[in-house]
């Protein structure tokens, strides 16, 4: 258990200090920092990917609150963009846990790993997800952020590699995206974490402590550093080379989805 707590707060460390220095979501950090953990630990293997999403979400409940808060006090969350996203967020996520319950651990990591290649690639090579200029509206809203919530629920992140693009493409300005994007984050992990939780309450041989597919001492482990370590990122963020640091991170997030597969 020592090490578990240990391992999980080293882990809340980095996701949020990565979160904060390059924007991205933790759950990229969050996911197979905790597969190692459980594999380290012996869980049931079908059920490792399974945890990993699941915690992973749950923790991204917290730090999403905690990001839009700060975003709301500057005045830059759209709230009718993130009402307007949210019902099909919701669904999205229950569906993709539903799906993914449903596929076997190995196929999940695929698609993670695939999942995490792609945002490399964004990150080397500043390659931006393209939705084409469009006009949005609420019906156009609830069928992309069905769509947002079922890939999010696949891999266990709030989704902003996927919503900031979207939002932007119906001309809204990056800060304001990014704003709503965090907020959207609590819809996408709310409905994502439940479902996890949910779907592996009766599923016998979990480990003690675990909620469904929720590991409890992995999650208070990740947020009591993660929501601690964003501001310190983010200060560095214009002290360091963040785009020649970006390639480095974007190498070892292609080293880490190899030495999954493997």
């Amino acid at each position: 258990m020592i090490e578990i707590l240990v391992f999980s707060l080293f882990i809340g460390l980095m996701a949020g200090f990565l979160a904060g220095l390059f924007g991205i979501g933790g759950g990229l950090v969050i996911v197979p920092a905790l597969v190692i953990l459980f594999e380290r630990q012996a869980f049931p293997e079908s059920s490792i990917m399974l945890m990993a999403l699941g915690t992973s979400l749950a923790t991204i409940m917290l730090t999403s609150l905690a990001s839009a808060r700060a975003h709301h006090r500057l005045g830059a969350v759209i709230w009718p963009a993130v009402f307007h996203l949210a019902p099909g967020l919701i669904v999205g996520t229950v569906l993709g846990s539903l799906f993914a319950e449903h596929l076997a651990s190995k196929q999940l990591k695929w698609i993670f790993c695939v999942f995490l290649i792609w945002v490399a690639l964004q990150m080397a090579f500043k390659v931006n997800l393209n939705f084409g200029a469009r006009h949005r509206n609420k019906y156009i809203d609830g069928a992309v952020g069905s769509l947002i919530g079922f890939i999010s629920a696949l891999v266990g992140i709030g989704g902003g590699t996927l919503t900031v693009p979207y939002l932007a493409s119906g001309q809204m300005s990056i800060k304001n995206a990014v704003a709503v994007s965090s907020a959207c984050g609590f819809p996408i992990a709310l409905g994502g974490a439940f479902s996890y939780a949910w779907l592996g309450w009766h599923v016998p041989g979990l480990p003690v402590w675990s909620v469904g597919y929720i590991y409890l001492p992995a999650f208070l482990g990740i947020v009591l550093l993660s929501t601690l370590s964003v501001p310190l990122g983010a200060r560095l963020t214009h002290r360091l080379p963040t785009q020649k640091l970006k390639r480095y991170f974007a190498l070892l997030l292609v080293l880490v989805a190899t030495k999954m597969l493997w």
